[in-house]
């Protein structure tokens, strides 16, 4: 049986693991508020008022789609790629983009 020292050195292996790991439930909790926060600033920052309506729209129809398109959105903000406000528009085409990645033939046999 261990004895109080042992015990104390688990202990402290652990909280220095569950630290390392992002340890405190309310501390990542925060983390995602922030992050989600920031998310959605730039997306304001970067999309016109009819863009920002189309893309809740997707992502009320198709989450993971909407997700996907925000994703591309935000990467092409934070390099710097964006020129202007995206507009309705021009969420079309990226969403007619990613249409085109996903689409398949499906071709049935003469049975």
């Amino acid at each position: 049986m261990p004895d109080e020292d042992e015990l104390e050195r688990i202990r402290e292996q652990k909280r220095q693991q569950m630290e390392q790991e992002g340890g405190d439930p309310e501390a990542q909790k925060a983390r995602q508020q922030q992050a989600e926060a920031q998310k959605k600033s730039l997306l304001r920052q970067s999309l016109e008022p009819e863009a920002r309506e189309r893309l809740n729209a997707i992502k009320m129809a198709k989450p993971e789609r909407g997700e996907q398109v925000e994703r591309q959105l935000l990467a092409l903000a934070q390099s710097g790629r964006l020129q202007g406000k995206i507009t309705e528009e021009q969420i079309k085409q990226i969403l007619k983009e990613f249409q085109d990645d996903s689409s398949f033939d499906i071709k049935h046999s003469g049975l």
